[in-house]
């Protein structure tokens, strides 16, 4: 009797042991709640600070650059955009517009200077034909013309300008090739003044002036005038402008166009007394 109890039992627990057992093998099989599925385990990455060995991936594959999308405006040029106007951008993009600029406010003013403060003139008495001589002369010779010889020019014809230019004037002074270079530029810029800015202006002063649209007549006239007053002119251009030059080509060259309109606009103002008129 004690021998059937323990085969019964025994019996009872592998029946509950292959319940089990059953149980186990069919229940993958059946949707888990999410809340209850195991969560696969994540491997932490190594430290960049223990492991400075690149991977394959890394090594191999090159990082992709950032992009945009189509129309996007970059971040600088959006921050100029918010900002407004910006002079100084204007300056550095369109150096040569804005010297013509420059040149064509400067010696229309200095006419305006001449005739309504010097010559005590009011408003409605100014002679607006000579202001314009001004003014165009201005814009095509000294914000066009002057500026491409004495910047791009010079620069090719003197390679040590921009060396000689950034000394202080104590090495200025002792640089004999720098010297020497400078003299040649002051001679060749008032040769230039003498034998082109004077006939320059005399040729548009008688073209805005000429009652005919004859440029012919506007050449001969102006070489007229010029070649009559040179004798007067060529002295005073010298004594104002040669010193002028000596400074305005020593100090940087960023300096030296701002110096030069300084001058320039006093000897325009001096000009358009003695010659501005008809």
């Amino acid at each position: 009797v004690e021998d059937s109890r323990v085969m019964a039992s025994l019996r009872r627990m592998g029946a509950a042991r292959l319940g089990e057992s059953l149980s186990r093998t069919l229940r993958p099989q059946l949707p888990l709640c999410p809340r209850h599925a195991p969560q696969p385990r994540i491997r932490a990455a190594p430290s960049r600070a223990h492991s400075t060995r690149p991977s394959a991936s890394e090594s191999t594959v090159p990082k992709a650059a950032p992009t945009t999308e189509v129309g996007a405006i970059p971040a600088e040029a959006a921050a100029e955009a918010a900002s407004g106007f910006s002079y100084i951008a204007f300056a550095k993009s369109y150096p040569s517009t804005n010297n013509i600029l420059i040149a064509i406010i400067k010696t229309g003013a200095a006419d305006l200077v001449a005739q309504m403060v010097i010559e005590q003139k009011s408003v409605s008495e100014v002679d607006w034909r000579r202001n314009m001589v001004f003014c165009l002369f201005g814009g095509v010779y000294l914000g066009a013309f002057q500026y491409w010889y004495q910047v791009n020019i010079f620069k090719r014809l003197f390679t040590n300008v921009e060396k000689f230019t950034s000394q202080p004037w104590s090495k200025k002074l002792t640089d004999i090739p720098g010297l020497s270079s400078l003299l040649v530029q002051c001679v060749m810029d008032v040769s230039i003044m003498c034998g082109v800015y004077l006939p320059t202006f005399y040729v548009f002063k008688a073209a805005v002036f000429s009652n005919v649209v004859d440029p012919v007549e506007w050449f001969h006239s102006g070489t007229t005038s010029y070649i009559k007053n040179f004798r007067n002119d060529s002295p005073d251009l010298l004594k104002l402008w040669f010193p002028a030059d000596l400074v305005c080509f020593s100090v940087p060259l960023w300096l030296r166009l701002p110096v030069r309109h300084i001058v320039s606009f006093v000897w325009t103002t001096y000009l358009s007394l003695i010659r501005g008129s008809k």
